[in-house]
């Protein structure tokens, strides 16, 4: 009997390419997205496009009512998104306040219900800078708790929480993955806007490895 697991999926390229290695591995996968009020919630049309055609088990769970306790994101908020890299400090205000660990805690919990023991999520060195639930004393400490919190432990399964996205992209591509059917930009516009940080690190990735983005970019 396969193994069930559990996977966070935005719709963007990271979870995207765990979604897959978990896929690859033969394991019974159920995909959880979130409605957070996020501006890019059009994320959650790739993730459901996506799941449809691997026949993998899909729910989009609306919590987007927690905006009236954690808002002040640029990515929840009615305030711009920066441009820039994520070097830059700007781009600390599209932190959304303890957001992974209130994921995590649902997809534990639906994972608990499953009978499930992993969870996974895409946290990658990339994001170590700005977003302080990506980081690695982060997740060891969340697998901490998740082995206590219930009568069943369930493990927090970060495949590329070490690796950037340049070699996340580089092992999504040996795996002949199509990122056409991701979506990145922190602006949920049309066409991605190709300045947000989200999309510099994207077409940063593409470049060091030689490939042509398969998005489209405004202008």
């Amino acid at each position: 009997m396969a193994q069930k697991a559990v996977v966070i999926f935005s719709g963007g390229m990271d979870s995207f390419t765990v979604l897959n290695v978990a896929h690859r591995q033969g394991k019974e996968l159920y995909a959880l997205s979130f409605d957070y009020g996020q501006r890019h919630r059009k994320e959650l049309d790739y993730a459901s496009r996506v799941c449809k055609n691997l026949g993998i088990s899909h729910k989009i769970i609306d919590i987007s009512a927690i905006n009236e306790l954690i808002g002040g994101s640029s990515l929840t908020s009615d305030m711009a998104v920066p441009e820039g890299h994520y070097a830059e400090e700007s781009m600390k205000s599209t932190v959304v306040p303890n957001r992974n660990m209130i994921l995590l805690s649902m997809a534990v919990g639906y994972a608990v219900s499953l009978g499930a023991n992993q969870v996974f999520y895409g946290a990658h060195s990339g994001d170590h800078a700005i977003y302080p639930d990506c980081r690695p004393e982060f997740v060891e400490r969340m697998n901490d708790v998740c082995a206590i919190a219930n009568y069943e432990a369930v493990e927090i399964v970060t495949p590329f929480l070490h690796e950037s996205k340049i070699a996340i992209l580089k092992a999504g591509l040996a795996l002949g993955l199509d990122y056409g059917q991701t979506w990145t930009c922190y602006n949920g516009r049309e066409l991605a806007c190709g300045a947000c940080g989200a999309c510099q690190e994207r077409l940063e990735a593409f470049a060091h490895n030689g490939v042509t983005d398969p998005l489209q970019y405004e202008g």
